[in-house]
């Protein structure tokens, strides 16, 4: 029984050893603390059904499902604030934002996004950039219900007499207004990991669908081409300040509005979805995109 208690005695000191050798945090993940969401539409992947107004106004339209809600339930952070709204610009993250859009449904006002960050927070996503290029809104310009040449093409619409397109000077001027919001954030909580989140691919630039979508084949690719390209600007302002870039873009190809159900991660211009069953709104996440979102964001979160 002695030499059993010797033996045992050696091998736990040997263990020991071993154990001190390797680093303590080897594998381990790090353990967020206090983690606040930025953002616009796509990142709050605004619903009309079911608005979650825990943590801004019902106007913000924020989803129970959104990728920030996800990813703060995965990482089990203790604190978690969530200021995403829908039509945020790159001005909401400094000024309040009324979204009293409709009556008793979504109303409210969102006090300034930046007000959410604080010293202590260690990690923030940032998804905003589509409305300050004013890329949200021209898709409405762009529906046709009936079909070329019966109708306005917003990519002539968007086209400058010198034939340059009036889009991507827009989508060029986001630039400088994503960089200073992300200075704005360090300043704000400089402890914090910065995450710029770009857009999934909703439109491509080598593929329309019409009548599908409701959106004539040369406009949706134009659509697609001005979104790539606004990724583009997104990625440029990550690499100019040095934060991260989450990729969305990549692994949503083949998830457009011209699938169908069940595949299109992207809803189209019909105000319905059946992920989840109900009213949507129109060329913006659905429940299979913020699934995809949430994915591809903590795998950028876990694989530093």
């Amino acid at each position: 029984m002695r030499s059993v208690r010797r033996l045992a005695v050696a091998l736990a000191a040997l263990g020991a050893l071993g154990a001190a050798a390797l680093p303590a945090s080897a594998d381990a993940p790090q353990q967020y603390k206090e983690y606040v969401a930025l953002g616009d539409s796509w990142s709050a992947d605004v619903t009309v059904l079911g608005i979650d107004s825990r943590y801004a106004p019902s106007g913000c339209a924020q989803s129970s499902w959104n990728y920030p809600k996800q990813v703060a339930a995965a990482l089990a952070v203790p604190v978690f604030r969530d200021a995403t709204c829908g039509a945020a610009t790159t001005e909401h993250l400094t000024a309040e934002q009324d979204v009293n859009v409709f009556p008793l449904i979504a109303t409210g006002v969102n006090t300034p996004q930046f007000d959410r960050l604080t010293a202590g927070t260690d990690l923030v996503t940032l998804g905003i950039g589509g409305n300050d290029a004013g890329l949200a809104g021209a898709v409405t310009g762009c529906i046709n219900l009936l079909p070329h040449p019966v109708g306005r093409s917003c990519k002539e619409t968007w086209t400058a007499e010198d034939g340059s397109d009036l889009m991507s000077a827009q989508i060029a001027a986001v630039g400088p207004k994503v960089k200073a919001a992300v200075e704005g954030i360090k300043k704000r909580s400089p402890k914090a990991r910065i995450l710029l989140v770009d857009y999934m691919a909703g439109a491509v630039p080598d593929r329309g669908c019409y009548p599908y979508v409701q959106i004539w084949n040369q406009d949706l690719m134009w659509f697609g081409a001005r979104l790539k390209e606004l990724n583009g600007v997104l990625a440029k302002a990550a690499a100019d300040t040095g934060v991260e870039l989450v990729d969305t873009y990549s692994g949503s190809t083949g998830h457009d509005v011209c699938q169908a159900s069940g595949t299109k991660w992207v809803e189209g211009v019909l105000p319905l979805s059946t992920n989840p069953p109900g009213l949507a709104v129109p060329f913006h996440p659905n429940r299979l995109g913020a699934d995809h979102q949430a994915r591809t964001v903590l795998t950028a979160v876990r694989n530093r």
